[in-house]
């Protein structure tokens, strides 16, 4: 059936259902166990990664190495993961993610239990493990509208933002760093491996779902063509990709690799400072989450998130322009809040305007046009740096991501989808 969206566009309509209103729904409350339990494991697995990688190497280059060809192969198969998304049961194709995702992690875990684990075991499993993401992204993404009706979308997307710092900031590397520390890496590995378990079996409980309906189309480069056509002819989507390409390029790069720097050399603080300063902002994007969860989703929504974002690059500048710690964490609990409140805003968007049909390929275009660029960021933030200072550095890319950002409102037709409700209807899920 068809739902409205007039409960969604009043204030506090969405604070009447309440944040937890899709676990209500049967299959997307076993969906989302599974994830949890993923995403805890995920967190887990970043501190037991870097942890072992120096414990092999004792080499910044050598954690170089693992990054990128985790990112590379998820970069390399996101468009063919996104096709299979739209041309498969999601169902499925997740699954089989998830199993490879288990096997690269399970092996990582053998190997370094047994004393037999070397660097190039650990870059040739990335590669397995990324691949496996960009498989499961997108089918994610676009297995989860058909579970739930259009009037808790908005809803699910919040409490995504509200888990996923929790799971992979928080409670995951701590978690992570105690496992490591008390029993080693492997027991860490292993830890995530059964993550990947625990969410294969939660896929398995789910109703039986159908593949999407194919376009006309016959080949996977012909699905493909559909998809960037259908992205040719919305300026909202591709306007928001390019931009936030350009955007992340600029300033993804200088944050995570001059940030730690800025608290370490110019502060003359500890680690623990720095994990305040991360810990501020999985705070804050939390608190963001709910907030609009109880406030519900804006009328003008194109032009929210457009802000949203332009303010949460702005908020950057603060990491090159603060001179204490508790400056550093007000600039991350701005930058986290703003930039979640935009990605909900963006998923509900995406998830209300683009046929189911079409939400695989779509979602891995997101994905891909939005990473592509950060390697160059990363290669890019030494050189600037060295060049003009860190916190020049910080405040340039703060003024020149945001002015990109802010651009995407220019765009002819970009706004075109603010007040359209959607046309797409779905069935109406159990709820047992």
């Amino acid at each position: 059936m068809h739902h409205s969206y007039e409960a969604l566009d009043r204030g506090g309509g969405i604070a009447r259902r309440g944040l937890l209103a899709p676990l209500r729904h049967r299959d997307f409350r076993r969906l989302w166990i599974g994830t949890c339990a993923s995403l805890l494991g995920d967190g887990a697995f970043v501190v037991a990664l870097a942890w072992q990688v120096y414990a092999l190497t004792d080499a910044p280059t050598a954690m170089g190495v693992v990054g990128v060809a985790m990112t590379v192969s998820t970069i390399a198969f996101l468009l063919i993961g996104g096709v299979a998304s739209d041309r498969f049961d999601r169902r499925r194709v997740m699954l089989a993610a998830d199993a490879l995702r288990f096997a690269a992690v399970g092996t990582l875990a053998a190997l370094a239990l047994t004393g037999a684990l070397e660097l190039w075991h650990i870059v040739v499993l990335a590669v397995a493990y990324g691949t496996g993401q960009a498989f499961y992204a997108p089918a994610f993404d676009a297995l989860v509208p058909g579970l739930l009706p259009e009037t808790d979308l908005a809803q699910a997307n919040a409490l995504d933002q509200v888990v996923r710092p929790i799971a992979l900031r928080m409670a995951g590397p701590a978690l992570g760093g105690a496992i490591t520390g008390a029993f080693g890496a492997g027991a860490a590995f292993a830890l995530d491996a059964a993550s990947f378990a625990a969410s294969a079996v939660a896929l398995l409980m789910l109703s039986s779902t159908a593949a999407p309906a194919r376009g006309d189309a016959p080949t996977l480069i012909g699905e493909l063509r559909d998809g960037v056509r259908f992205l040719r002819g919305r300026a909202w989507l591709w306007a928001t990709f390019a931009t936030a390409a350009i955007a992340y390029m600029l300033f993804m790069g200088p944050v995570e690799v001059l940030v730690p720097l800025v608290v370490k050399d110019e502060l003359g603080a500890g680690a623990g400072s720095l994990g305040a300063v991360f810990a501020a902002g999985g705070l804050a994007s939390v608190i963001a989450a709910v907030l609009l969860a109880w406030r519900g989703m804006p009328r003008r929504d194109m032009t929210f998130m457009i802000v949203a974002w332009t303010l949460a690059t702005l908020a950057v500048a603060g990491y090159g322009l603060g001179t204490a710690v508790w400056q550093l964490m007000l600039a991350s609990a701005l930058f986290n809040a703003l930039e979640t409140v935009g990605t909900i805003v963006w998923a509900t968007m995406k998830q209300r305007h683009v046929p189911s049909a079409m939400l695989g390929r779509v979602s891995s275009l997101d994905w891909l046009i939005s990473i592509g660029l950060l390697p160059v960021s990363f290669a890019l933030a030494g050189p600037v740096s060295g060049a003009i200072g860190p916190r020049a550095t910080l405040v340039g890319a703060a003024l020149l991501g945001a002015a990109v950002t802010a651009a995407t409102l220019l765009v002819p037709g970009v706004r075109a989808v603010e007040g359209v409700r959607s046309r797409h209807g779905r069935p109406e899920p159990a709820t047992a």
